[in-house]
């Protein structure tokens, strides 16, 4: 009667109270691993279809902005903000990629890397907390300030600088091509507003986008400089 109640009990076991064992825990790694790599690629891909949005929009604009002498070079300006709208959606993009880089990195350093090296000792003894616990409250790793000085650096800085470059071009050559500063100067107007405005306003926004990327550089080291580098140097960047 005994031996009967006992088996009962064994049974009523929920599956929690079963020790994990070691094939059992490599499997669950392993394809944690893949799935948080499937997810990062995914986010990775959708940063490249905002960049290429913002290509094809700069080759749209300026092939049709230098088709006819006639054409505003306001509409050089206005393309900036359109390129504006893109970085702010691919920064946002980019705050979600981080989440699952970050964990994937954190596998690669702290889970493969021993096992590969063959020295069962992780680099940072916390990781398994640190991963559980932003698997059960995600926080982004990055801020958003952060995120729009990253791809400003890596490739809207360069799509923004040939705005600027085509905008001084376009009034060299329409309506008719001059080399005379003064009138260069004057063919900046945009209607009723004056040259002067118009090119401070530009200046003053190229060269806020020049301060964020030399800010976010200085102020951020490490894993952030690159998207493929290690960890966050700062842990306050995980729930933990």
């Amino acid at each position: 009667m005994e031996s009967n109640d006992q088996k009962s009990s064994s049974e009523a076991r929920t599956f929690e109270e079963y020790a994990l064992t070691r094939p059992e825990y490599f499997n669950v790694m392993t394809h944690f691993y893949r799935g948080e790599s499937h997810r990062s690629m995914v986010w990775r891909q959708r940063l490249d279809t905002t960049t290429n949005w913002a290509v094809l929009t700069t080759a749209g604009v300026l092939s049709f902005s230098f088709s006819r002498p006639e054409n505003e070079h306001v509409i050089l300006l206005l393309s900036n903000l359109i390129i504006l709208f893109y970085l702010l959606i691919e920064a946002r993009r980019y705050r979600y990629f981080e989440v699952y880089r970050a964990r994937v990195r954190m596998l690669e350093e702290n889970f493969l890397l021993p096992i590969i090296t063959r020295q069962l000792d992780s680099p940072m003894r916390p990781w398994r907390t640190m991963v559980a616990t932003d698997l059960h409250k995600p926080k982004f790793k990055t801020t958003l300030f952060e995120a729009v000085g990253f791809r400003l650096r890596r490739n809207y800085l360069f799509i923004f600088s040939l705005f600027f470059g085509a905008w001084w071009l376009k009034l060299t050559m329409h309506p008719v091509h001059t080399s005379s500063w003064i009138e260069i100067y004057q063919r900046m107007a945009v209607g009723s507003i004056p040259p002067s405005i118009v090119l401070g306003v530009y200046l003053g926004f190229f060269l806020g986008l020049v301060f964020i990327v030399g800010f976010v550089s200085t102020t951020r080291s490490g894993a952030t400089q690159d998207e493929i580098h290690g960890l966050e140097p700062k842990r306050r960047r995980w729930r933990f």
